[in-house]
């Protein structure tokens, strides 16, 4: 059975609820058929995020990895194609960090592309009803660190794990007024598993051969 370990971020940004959290936990009290999920909550600071990402990994020894994040605005879960090596924080995290034009890994390589499927992962949730598409940013705060960090262990300390990251919109209860695009954290954790049993059963090198991609 695929041993899944799926992460979601604490609130930030004077946020009461993350919906990253929110989804990863309904989808590890209630997996897809043939995974094992495990849910851990990482804090929105840099760095330390990535220590206790690194700490579920040791601890969980997954297969799969599924970094989630919250990206306001965003209609529908983002599948993130690639992570880059800087941090640069409009705002501050929750420890009030504010790097800017930080590298996350100092000498690491400019980025790391995501060892999921990531076209095959949008295609079966939106066969599963939800919208979703690859996203070719994942931002420069501390998702984006997270994205290149994950990268980073699988290249250097954990080279039997494939993982990326995807980025989930608002929940309703974060725009209650409706003046942007916001999912029901139960739709989104509906897309997050038919997105991981695709990654399960789809190496990366065998992605869907299809257009996704983007002119701006």
């Amino acid at each position: 059975m695929t041993r899944v370990l799926i992460t979601g971020f604490a609130p930030f940004g004077g946020e009461r609820v993350n919906p990253s959290w929110q989804a990863a936990s309904l989808v590890a009290a209630e997996p897809p058929a043939g995974l094992t999920v495990t849910a851990a909550e990482l804090p929105c600071v840099f760095g330390e995020a990535l220590d206790a990402l690194r700490d579920a990994i040791r601890a969980e020894a997954p297969d799969l990895v599924l970094c989630l994040g919250q990206a306001g605005g965003r209609p529908g879960v983002t599948v993130e194609r690639v992570g880059i090596n800087v941090d640069d924080a409009r705002i501050p995290d929750n420890a009030g960090g504010q790097p800017i034009d930080e590298p996350v890994v100092p000498d690491g390589p400019a980025a790391y592309f995501s060892t999921l499927p990531v076209k095959a992962c949008v295609a079966a949730m939106r066969e599963a009803g939800v919208p979703a598409a690859v996203s070719n940013t994942a931002g420069t705060f501390v998702c984006n660190h997270v994205a290149y960090g994950l990268g980073h262990l699988i290249a250097t300390e954990f080279p039997h794990l494939r993982g990326g990251f995807a980025h989930v919109p608002w929940a309703p209860e974060q725009v209650p007024a409706g003046t942007a695009p916001a999912l029901p954290p139960a739709t989104v954790a509906h897309g997050l598993r038919a997105l991981l049993a695709a990654a399960a059963r789809t190496p990366a090198e065998q992605d869907l051969k299809v257009t996704e991609g983007a002119t701006h």
